[in-house]
């Protein structure tokens, strides 16, 4: 109920012109959005990296509705990818522990065609393969599942500095995640899904998209899909499942290359630290951007215990 709310109020864009005008719900928002410039991103990298956390700069913004709008997200992203490579080049981190990139397609124009998705989508891989670090494609609603993998594909063996994010919570994975390790290009950020999905395509309990998590996870590990070259970013706060990875990676003797823990921003740092401090790769996800109302709402459904600090603002504003 909560999610199904939230995620049509992202897409509300009247009660978005209202509601980013309220100052109490920046507030709350700014605990899931680092702030709303490059420079704001790039700041909690910083404070991320001194915690021995690494960062993945998420600049908000999707479904831009022309060429023009998509072109100038593009330039936002070499301009991130400009700042990231000056940060191995004299800027403090080294090489090995930049910061990732993480894009959306419908940021690059995908609503208004393949090519000119795939198009921008190429220029932010190029530039990232020569700054030295990676893309992390996410994954919107269902509607661009297919869609996404496709771009993923056309890019994945040219480029291995990609990677694809596979969500938990859909009936497909099981056989997407099989189909890119037979491929060799099962570079996976494994995340539970943050849409709401009609239950003919995604498991509608929670238990059973944490089950799936699990039972993709596990096959990721394995032996057998680390030898076709998998490699899997485990995208979940969830900590009974962070201990049973944990389990199977010391059980199954699995390299720390071949894995990493992703987190959000503003979202279990004590477990982020945790896990750092124990030797893992640990990556958050730090947001930043003007369009930052729809990636806090999705939050909101996420979290309902933060509706009600909104709530009680509302009332007293």
């Amino acid at each position: 109920m909560w999610r199904a709310l939230f995620v049509s109020l992202s897409r509300n864009r009247t009660m978005k012109e209202r509601v980013m005008r309220w100052g109490f719900v920046w507030r709350a928002a700014s605990r899931f959005v680092a702030g709303e410039t490059l420079e704001d991103g790039l700041r909690a990298i910083r404070e991320l990296e001194a915690l021995g956390i690494r960062g993945i700069l998420d600049h908000l913004g999707e479904n831009v509705e022309s060429e023009t709008d998509a072109n100038r997200a593009t330039e936002d992203y070499l301009l991130a990818l400009d700042r990231i490579e000056r940060l191995g080049l004299g800027g403090g981190l080294a090489r090995s522990s930049l910061p990732h990139l993480a894009v959306k397609p419908t940021h690059l124009g995908l609503d208004l065609g393949e090519a000119i998705c795939e198009r921008n989508l190429r220029q932010v891989v190029e530039r990232a393969a020569r700054a030295g670090t990676v893309v992390e494609i996410d994954m919107e609603s269902s509607a661009y599942t297919e869609r996404t993998l496709n771009l993923y594909r056309r890019l994945a063996y040219e480029y291995p500095n990609t990677r694809i994010a596979i969500q938990a919570y859909l009936y497909r994975s099981r056989e997407d995640v099989e189909r890119l390790i037979e491929e060799g290009i099962a570079r996976i950020r494994l995340c539970k899904g943050a849409y709401q999905e009609p239950p003919h395509l995604a498991y509608p309990r929670k238990r059973d998209v944490d089950a799936n998590f699990v039972r993709l996870m596990e096959r990721l590990l394995s032996g057998e899909a680390r030898g076709r070259g998998a490699y899997v970013a485990i995208a979940t706060h969830d900590e009974r499942i962070i201990q049973h990875a944990l389990r199977r990676i010391a059980e199954e003797e699995v390299p720390r290359e071949a894995f990493e823990f992703q987190m959000l921003y503003g979202i279990r740092r004590d477990l982020q630290v945790a896990l750092a401090r124990q030797g893992f790769t640990v990556r958050v996800y730090v947001p930043y951007g003007t369009e930052w109302y729809p990636y806090f709402m999705r939050r909101l459904g996420e979290r309902p215990a933060n509706v009600w600090f909104v709530v009680r603002n509302l009332l007293y504003a």
